[in-house]
């Protein structure tokens, strides 16, 4: 209940005024059924821009922090996450990538639309990162179809790094959805799930335009002021 609330009477208005949010490529997602919704990340308010346009509800794997902080202030995330259909993942745990895989098959096994960031993390700087396999994993245990969704112009209205938000145009650009069932039966192999993942991050670059780094973005967070020398290529198997 409080996920609908959010969109159509707290936020979802507010976002609408300040975004003025356009979609292409909405009749991409299903109207029913389980996939898996690969975006790009540029900015907290990603994670409400793609509840907003799509009329199917959302939930997002979130990191566990978002759940656990104390007292009043903790309590109010928890509540807000909580409600705006995002579930708790334990990042730090040596057992964290198979907990997000079970959590994930269980949402899925119920038909639900699944919302992950390939690249593990906000962007540092506006450019497309190396995807992580985890999505791959999910991809190939399952054999659900993967969206690209590529967000435009969440940086500039909520920059990252900061709480503020500003009047700007932002774009939701939906992609065909990508079928590894070719694959089937090669789950766990460390070079299929890098094919797999490495096509994802192909399409979000063309839908989004961004340029491509072939490493990881958290590898970036403790020398923001050195962005890496990079060709805005993706690796060959991806574009095969």
């Amino acid at each position: 209940m409080f996920y609908w609330l959010l969109k159509y009477i707290f936020m979802g208005p507010i976002l609408q005024l300040m975004g003025r949010p356009k979609v292409e490529g909405l009749e991409n997602i299903p109207s029913s059924g389980p996939a898996i919704l690969a975006g790009n990340h540029l900015a907290v308010v990603d994670s409400f821009f793609l509840p907003l346009v799509s009329t199917r509800r959302v939930t997002f794997l979130a990191k566990s922090e978002y759940f656990t902080e104390p007292g009043f202030k903790g309590w109010l995330k928890k509540v807000f996450f909580g409600g705006s259909g995002q579930v708790p993942i334990d990042r730090t745990s040596a057992d964290a990538a198979e907990n997000a895989l079970s959590t994930a098959k269980r949402l899925l096994d119920e038909g639900k639309l699944l919302g992950i960031y390939p690249e593990g993390t906000r962007s540092p700087d506006g450019r497309l990162y190396k995807g992580k396999t985890g999505l791959a994993r999910m991809a190939l245990a399952t054999g659900v179809p993967v969206i690209p969704i590529a967000m435009v112009g969440t940086n500039v209205m909520n920059p990252p790094g900061t709480a503020r938000w500003h009047f700007s145009k932002v774009t939701v650009k939906i992609g065909k959805p990508l079928d590894f069932s070719r694959f089937d039966g090669m789950a766990g192999n460390r070079f299929i799930e890098r094919a797999v993942i490495d096509e994802v991050m192909y399409e979000l670059m063309q839908l989004s335009g961004q340029e491509y780094v072939d490493i990881y973005a958290a590898s970036l967070k403790d020398k923001p002021a050195e962005p890496p020398q990079q060709p805005d290529r993706i690796p060959e198997s991806a574009a095969g």
